[in-house]
């Protein structure tokens, strides 16, 4: 088992299927929540469901893709953090990220973001990592925002969410201007 400690209280740990009955359990238990934002929940019915996402992260994974872990708070499953795709041709990765809802507002997301970005400049020598966010989400944006990425624009109706398309506000941040920004 693979666990990357951000600090006393924070861990990234690689998902495994033996996480899938805590993770639907958090789904579940945020599920009007994280409806607000997330697209996949009526998807997600049951611990079986999770299990097959487990299978889907751990294919893509062994083939390169991507990188999916759960978020550890004091040694608790509290949310999800990946790079949802890596594109090593053109060296970026995505940063997609979610907690449960009681375990807001302790910077866990922007302590986790954090970690993801420098281990993809650091560990995997990419030249850039891309965090999305709804227009209107306002907290998913401010952890972007707070670790210093640029704004590099929006994407208009990028996403279904149920019964309506929201737009996307695009932030990036290059391997450089990381390095210089921690020196």
């Amino acid at each position: 088992m693979f666990i990357h400690k951000i600090d006393e209280n924070v861990s990234l740990k690689l998902i495994e299927l033996n996480d899938a009955e805590r993770v639907f359990e958090l789904t579940d238990g945020s599920r009007a929540y994280l409806k607000e934002w997330l697209p996949w929940l009526d998807f997600t019915k049951s611990v079986e469901d999770t299990k097959n996402y487990i299978h889907g992260c751990l294919k893509e994974m062994g083939e390169n893709k991507c990188l999916h872990s759960v978020i550890l708070f004091n040694g608790e499953i509290v949310g999800i953090a990946s790079f949802n795709t890596i594109n090593w041709s053109n060296q970026t990765a995505y940063i997609g990220y979610w907690l449960g809802e009681s375990y807001q507002g302790n910077g866990i997301v922007t302590k986790v973001a954090k970690a993801l970005t420098s281990y993809a400049f650091e560990h995997l020598s990419l030249n850039k990592v891309e965090i999305r966010a709804a227009v209107e989400n306002k907290k998913s944006r401010s952890v972007p925002e707070r670790l210093g990425y640029i704004k590099e624009g929006s994407i208009r109706q990028a996403e279904w969410l149920y019964d309506h398309y929201v737009d996307h506000v695009v932030y990036g941040v290059l391997a450089s201007e990381w390095r210089d920004r921690l020196s």
